[in-house]
């Protein structure tokens, strides 16, 4: 699976959401994901899994816990794929900014839209 295909997935872009402020254990992942999507312990764990293999999530052992942690370098192909393509956006989005203007220009001026 690539990182849009990891991360397309809602129940794992809301566990990466929980890992970004840092380390959290399994048990309290599964408490908020089995609360937010009705899906049970051996299903978050099973989603906990594929970040950990994809290379999004980091696991270490305290004890009896597991905490989970966000691997930074893991999002570089995301970052990467928008740092190429959001010129591209802006370029679009900043010619359509000027087709809005002239728009209202026309409108304001009691001219055809």
């Amino acid at each position: 699976m690539n990182a849009f295909e990891i991360l397309g997935d809602p129940v794992r872009r809301r566990i990466v959401e929980l890992l970004a402020d840092g380390e959290i254990p399994a048990g309290a992942v599964t408490e908020v994901i089995g609360t937010e999507f009705g899906i049970s312990q051996p299903a978050v764990s099973a989603q906990l899994r594929v970040l950990r293999e994809a290379g999004f999530a980091a696991v270490r052992p305290q004890g009896a816990r597991r905490l989970y942690a966000i691997r930074p370098d893991a999002f570089d192909e995301v970052d990467a794929w928008l740092t190429t393509n959001r010129r591209r956006w802006t370029q679009s989005l900043d010619a359509l900014d000027t087709e809005i203007a002239r728009g209202r220009s026309r409108r304001e001026q009691g001219g055809k839209p």
